[in-house]
């Protein structure tokens, strides 16, 4: 099929429930793929239209009860386009009135009886998706329709003002996807990124799937003078050859309850010991876990006779908390305030990826993710209310977007309320700072922070309830179930949401060497760092640190 072939014509259906096209004879339902972007002709509209079904049709139930010999292609072809023919389901996404320079508007109605339904070209996707050589947007290319050679583009604009998720289960090439949307930022400039690296994939470099062993450039490589690696693990770092990073480290007074509540589980510690936590903070202070830890027991049943503690339970946290030792990144003491420094660093422009080396374990990643987190989110509520206050450009802070993996452990439906990252999800966005949620299982995140996520890049999954919590707050849910079901493993993603105007299935673009020369990544490897550099010298004198 070329451009402008036209497939069919409306016969029935609703706004609600999508269209029925009838497929013209020429047409063989063989050559239709679910996810195909169609445009609907009607007498003074265009809908711009995603295909969600492919039907076989027949006009007598009795063709159906004496259909033709197996080996009788010639009544086959009698039948083909009277007795039996296709039909597809298409579901109106944008509709367009008034000729070309007519702005896209939400589909309020629905073509006439008997309009065409023709093969989208490259201008329709134009029209819609927007060209990356904009000079008037931040668009950046994902990726090219199931059956065309067009670009797709994501406003990074957008996409960086509301929290969003990429979504897919083991091995559809989350990570992947994940990269290419963070070369995007950091290419457009559309946002300052933090990356909380578990497996130590974003930053340098990663292990590139296949028989082959080989490897693809992370972002540190791709882009020198704008990426900073923090590493938690400095002996694995540098096993690996990663260089130019920063060693970093957490010391136990930086640690707080909150933290500990969010790995309660991991450090298997009761509900009734987090409450003598309290107890202990607040006659101790910020040292508190130090100071229990060298209390024996004599001294921790006097210090609950004088403050109404029980010392079962604080005995209990003190052998729990000897977990933290085992983590490489926790410190008695720091001299040196290594967050502070992060915070630095993200503030002058620069984009930061937090490597866990081989402490793979959820509780070494989930504390410090916490914790460094939190320590933004305090930073960055000062400074957008001092914005606010002034409405002076240069208070304005920069947009920030924290990546996380393993989402749903921070954000499943218990605990979602309680931690920093179900508080961005909900209301950081006034803040300047979003998150980029990336998971395997979405059904195991809060159903109110998914319904708060403004663009789902979603990868093929296989369960149902993570296809239906994909569509959590989406309208027209329904029809796009069939869409991402039948996806291909590999490559291929379902994009909806806030940075795209319409739904649309896309073969994800390369991340390869062709990739690396696309977005110039070779220019910002001759970029002097003497700006970034001078930047961070001035960011230091209104950090509060």
């Amino acid at each position: 099929m070329t451009e402008s072939t036209c497939l069919g014509l409306v016969v029935t259906g609703s706004l609600s429930a999508g269209l029925e096209v009838r497929l013209d004879p020429t047409i063989s339902v063989e050559d239709i793929r679910v996810g195909k972007f169609v445009i609907i002709r009607g007498k003074s509209t265009q809908f711009f239209s995603m295909l969600t079904d492919v039907i076989l049709g027949t006009a007598s139930p009795k063709i159906l009860m004496n259909p033709p010999n197996a080996e009788d292609d010639f009544l086959a072809e009698i039948l083909m386009g009277t007795g039996i023919y296709g039909t597809v389901k298409v579901t109106p996404m944008l509709m367009l009135e008034g000729g070309n320079c007519a702005e896209l508007r939400p589909v309020k109605t629905v073509p006439s009886h008997f309009s065409k339904v023709y093969e989208s070209s490259s201008t329709d996707f134009a029209k819609v998706f927007g060209l990356e050589s904009d000079p008037t947007r931040k668009n950046f290319y994902i990726g090219q329709p199931l059956d065309m050679d067009v670009p797709v583009c994501l406003d990074l604009e957008r996409f960086v003002e509301r929290s969003n998720g990429i979504f897919g289960k083991s091995g559809t090439g989350k990570s992947f996807l994940t990269r290419l949307i963070l070369c995007g930022t950091i290419q457009k400039e559309a946002a300052v990124n933090l990356i909380f690296d578990m497996h130590s994939e974003y930053g340098w470099e990663a292990a590139k799937e296949g028989k082959e062993v080989s490897t693809v450039k992370g972002l540190q490589q791709l882009f020198p003078g704008q990426v900073k690696i923090f590493s938690l693990d400095p002996d694995s770092t540098k096993r690996r050859g990663v260089r130019g990073s920063q060693e970093m480290y957490i010391s136990l007074d930086q640690i707080e309850i909150e933290d500990l509540a969010l790995v309660r589980n991991e450090l298997n510690v009761s509900e009734t010991s987090l409450e003598n936590a309290i107890i202990l903070r607040n006659h101790f202070g910020p040292s508190w876990i130090s100071r229990l830890g060298g209390m024996s027991n004599g001294e921790i049943q006097e210090f609950c006779q004088e403050n109404m503690g029980n010392a079962p339970s604080i005995m209990a946290l003190q052998r729990k908390l000897l977990k933290l030792e085992d983590l490489k990144y926790i410190k008695q003491v720091c001299p040196h305030d290594y967050i502070g420094e992060l915070v630095q660093t993200l503030a002058a422009g620069r984009h930061v990826v937090i490597e866990f080396g081989s402490q793979g374990s959820l509780l070494g990643y989930m504390l410090a993710t916490n914790i460094i987190t939190r320590r933004l989110h305090a930073h960055y509520v000062k400074k957008a209310e001092k914005y606010l206050q002034s409405k002076s450009a240069a208070d304005k802070p920069r947009q920030l977007m924290i990546t996380i993996e393993e989402a749903h452990r921070f954000l499943d439906p218990r605990q979602s309320r309680s931690t920093i990252f179900g508080t961005i999800a909900r209301e950081m966005r006034k803040y300047f700072v979003t998150l980029l949620v990336v998971d395997q299982r979405p059904s195991g995140i809060d159903n109110e922070v998914m319904s708060q996520m403004g663009t789902r890049i979603t990868a093929a999954l296989n369960d149902d309830k993570d296809i239906e919590a994909i569509f959590t707050g989406m309208s027209g849910g329904q029809a796009l179930r069939t869409v991402l079901a039948q996806m291909d493993p590999k490559q291929q993603a379902l994009i909806l949401g806030y940075a795209v105007p319409m739904p649309v299935v896309v073969r994800t673009r390369a991340y390869d060497s062709q990739f690396y020369r696309e977005i110039g990544a070779e220019l910002w490897e001759t970029r002097p760092t003497a700006e970034v550099l001078e930047q961070a010298e001035l960011a230091k004198m209104d950090l509060g640190f």
